[in-house]
């Protein structure tokens, strides 16, 4: 009997997980945010890629009036995140660059 995918051991179900994962397309990616930072020029900010790993996680880096914005930590996951999801398969998380 075969087992369901719960029952495996944590590395074989990280590995089954990893041949199903739909790489990111760099272009759609790129033509997706180019129509997010339109929203956000106009309101004096923007938004740069930083980086996309093979888990499908976009960085990104708010700039301008969105750098120091409350509300941006809420437009990134609750605007940006949700956008990028829905149009750009593969991507499965939006986080904000680290500034150090």
């Amino acid at each position: 009997m075969e087992s369901m995918w719960w029952e495996l051991p944590h590395e074989e179900r990280k590995s089954m997980a990893d041949e199903q994962r739909t790489p990111v397309n760099r272009e759609l990616l790129d033509a997706t945010l180019g129509v997010i930072r339109q929203s956000l020029q106009a309101d004096g900010g923007d938004v740069v890629l930083v980086n996309v790993n093979d888990e499908g996680v976009v960085t990104l880096e708010m700039q301008g009036a969105c750098a120091g914005c409350p509300l941006s930590s809420y437009d990134m996951s609750e605007g940006i995140e949700r956008i990028l999801k829905e149009h750009v398969p593969g991507v499965t998380k939006v986080e904000p660059a680290m500034a150090w």
